[in-house]
């Protein structure tokens, strides 16, 4: 489980089909082979760890289903990537509940400034749309966020400035498709609904 407050950037150091190799400032003694680490909102299981300038590269191998699912995909070397190593008991819980089971992705249709933050609205496809409600919680690209507003198949964020430096959010373009995990506690309502109709 993860809390969708990023820790780190990566980048992506070699793909080799489906073997992805990222590099991180995380440290390679602390990250043990078999560990969870979200990686721009998807849960990958390390395979291997090795020191790489005071930090790591860390390998991870991704199914055709993941591929298929997410920006998994898209991913070449030198693409920055959000990071979070899995949660820990008793460690500060800063975000929402993120597993790193991508449902679906969600497409940037416009980026505006705010204010001192910048708003990104996104549209997603319809049978996700339910499960988004304003002032509810979203994980797009691994990054907790609180949804502003929700119009039929579209929704509002606001990102604040350190958001944006220490996340790959200052990076993104109109046309960006970004991995989307729906709130799990809206996922179990919209389920229990179903059985009460």
């Amino acid at each position: 489980m993860f809390t969708g407050i990023i820790t780190d950037i990566g980048t992506v150091a070699a793909r080799e089909s489906g073997r992805y190799v990222i590099a991180s400032s995380y440290k390679a003694p602390t990250i043990e082979i078999g560990a969870s680490i979200c990686c721009d909102g998807v849960c990958l299981t390390v395979t291997s760890v090795e020191q790489d300038d005071g930090g790591s590269r860390f390998g991870v191998d991704v199914s055709n289903e993941t591929r298929s699912k997410t920006t998994l995909g898209d991913w070449s070397p030198g693409r920055r990537v959000n990071l979070e190593r899995s949660l820990t008991l008793g460690a500060e819980m800063g975000g929402h509940v993120v597993s790193g089971h991508v449902d679906g992705l969600a497409t940037i249709v416009d980026i505006r400034v705010d204010g001192e933050s910048t708003r990104f609205s996104f549209e997603v496809p319809e049978h996700l749309a339910l499960y988004i409600a304003p002032k509810g919680s979203i994980s797009l690209d691994g990054t907790s966020l609180t949804v502003n507003e929700v119009s039929a198949a579209r929704f509002g964020v606001n990102l604040i400035p350190h958001s944006l430096k220490t996340t790959t959010w200052g990076e993104k373009s109109r046309g960006d498709k970004v991995n989307l995990e729906v709130d799990l506690f809206a996922r179990y309502v919209a389920r229990l609904m179903e059985f009460r109709k």
